[in-house]
């Protein structure tokens, strides 16, 4: 049985994470990736994300879509372009096998960027 407990966090772990509605402004495929390079609004900011969904999006799906963002992650390059956050999606790698498609995390309604996740 799997053992629940070990992988429990406090609600002070919970609070380290700066988690942001932002709004996708502009997306573009990656060449010869599946990634897809994204300049995401977060009220006082814009940040650049790249994630690798860009074979369950296009590019044009994504754009004005409220998301939910990890803005305080520290920058990575990735593939030559930096990564400034990573956008939050359901369904993982290990969700894939079971033929469960990522669909990223959504707002409902009209939360202006920036508003703080809580």
């Amino acid at each position: 049985m799997l053992n629940i407990m070990s992988n429990q966090i406090t609600i002070d772990d919970f609070a380290k994470l700066d988690l942001k509605v932002g709004i996708v402004r502009q997306a573009e495929r990656i060449e010869g990736t599946r990634l897809l390079k994204l300049l995401i609004d977060l009220g006082s900011e814009q940040r650049q994300i790249i994630a690798g969904l860009g074979e369950y999006y296009t590019p044009e799906e994504l754009l004005n879509k409220r998301i939910i963002v990890i803005a305080n992650l520290k920058p990575r390059v990735i593939r030559g372009f930096e990564s400034q956050g990573m956008l939050l999606a359901a369904g993982c790698k290990e969700d894939e096998a079971k033929g469960i498609k990522p669909r990223i995390l959504t707002v409902d309604g009209e939360v202006p960027p920036g508003t703080k996740i809580c």
